[in-house]
């Protein structure tokens, strides 16, 4: 076999090893539901209170529910794999920034599209800009991420507090209404359209760049990365912009879907839900290589567990519990001290086959 076709099939089979983890959990959970209830997957068509038909079932409920995770897992991946760490302030990020949006929301007396628009347009800018604080701890200061995203993780929520003069107003405009549910005439969940609609703008913007390229290359070894014109500080940087607008984008779905922002509930506790969903995507959380699309399906794995746990009537208070204990597992299965028994394993299973078939001949 030519060198270039070894490589490239190494390469893909090294790909495919990453997603094995998430695929295992989603494979594990499929099957446990449909043995406990075989319509858990089903999905429904009923009407709303517009009169207009939309989808329904636990599975819209999972990729539905799973939304922000999903945005945000996208963001923190970028992070993991450039700086090596990752940012605790994202659920605090995205209250700031959602507190932005109703901020400039509030400032007009009929909410329009335009209007919400420009809200959007500045809760980026906004979350972008603490982004960039947070990149500019990590990349210029070489703080640890986790350390460094620590104070705004600490403070972020008040900030958002102080955004709106310490109330927590309510949006009344049906386009809010629109982007946390459906559009009329949609069937499909709003946030929904909104997940992919970033994937495809991380995908054109991995497949049109190199920044991709960078991002493993910095990583992997920052000094190598340097040596070879890649400037360390700017791509780390960049990865935290971005990951403030995913924070921005999870932000606004999270405030429309209650029409209201809270800035002490909203995305409670979803920083670790979005690091666990980078682990569990099979990224190193060390840096280097990543795999969006794992990540992608660790969020929604998470949110598959969530729901199974929901209707299993198990309390809300029990369900942080399963979820750890299940998450354990599915970490300690992807380390790599496990992942080298199992190749070990592997090996000696090979070469059993080998002396035995060259035994036979």
């Amino acid at each position: 076999m030519p060198a270039n076709k070894k490589k490239s099939s190494s390469g893909f089979m090294q790909k495919n090893s990453q997603l094995l983890i998430p695929l295992v959990a989603i494979l594990i959970l499929i099957i446990f539901n449909l043995i406990r209830d075989p319509s858990f997957f089903s999905i429904g068509m009923v009407t709303n209170n517009d009169g207009y038909p939309v989808l329904q079932g636990n599975l819209i409920s999972i990729f539905n529910g799973a939304s922000e995770l999903v945005i945000l897992a996208m963001g923190m991946t970028l992070v993991t794999a450039a700086s090596g760490g990752q940012d605790i302030s994202v659920g605090a990020l995205a209250a700031i920034a959602g507190s932005a949006l109703v901020k400039v929301l509030k400032s007009t007396e009929v909410i329009t599209p335009w209007t919400v628009a420009l809200g959007i347009l500045a809760c980026c800018a906004v979350a972008m800009l603490f982004g960039a604080f947070n990149g500019t701890i990590v990349s210029v200061f070489r703080i640890q991420p986790m350390i460094a995203t620590l104070i705004l993780f600490t403070c972020g929520r008040s900030i958002a507090y102080w955004i709106n003069g310490g109330a927590t107003p309510t949006v009344s405009s049906p386009i809010i209404t629109a982007i946390g549910s459906f559009i009329p005439g949609c069937p499909v969940p709003t946030p929904i359209l909104i997940v992919i609609f970033m994937g495809i703008v991380l995908g054109v913007l991995f497949k049109t760049t190199t920044l991709g390229l960078y991002v493993q290359t910095v990583g992997i070894n920052q000094g190598a990365a340097k040596l070879n014109g890649i400037n360390p500080v700017a791509v780390k940087l960049l990865t935290f912009v971005i990951l403030g607008v995913c924070c921005a984008m999870a932000g606004t779905i999270g405030m429309s879907r209650l029409s209201l922002i809270n800035h002490e509930t909203l995305l409670l506790n979803v920083e670790m839900d979005a690091i666990l969903a980078v682990a569990i995507g099979g990224n190193n959380l060390g840096g280097g290589k990543f795999n969006l699309v794992g990540s992608i399906m660790g969020a929604y794995a998470i949110q598959a567990l969530t729901i199974t746990l929901y209707a299993m009537k198990v309390p809300s208070t029990d369900v942080k519990a399963y979820k750890a204990i299940v998450i354990i597992l599915l970490v300690v299965l992807g380390s790599p001290v496990v992942k080298e028994a199992f190749r070990k394993l592997k090996n000696q299973i090979s070469a059993g086959r080998f002396l035995k078939e060259k035994g036979a001949a």
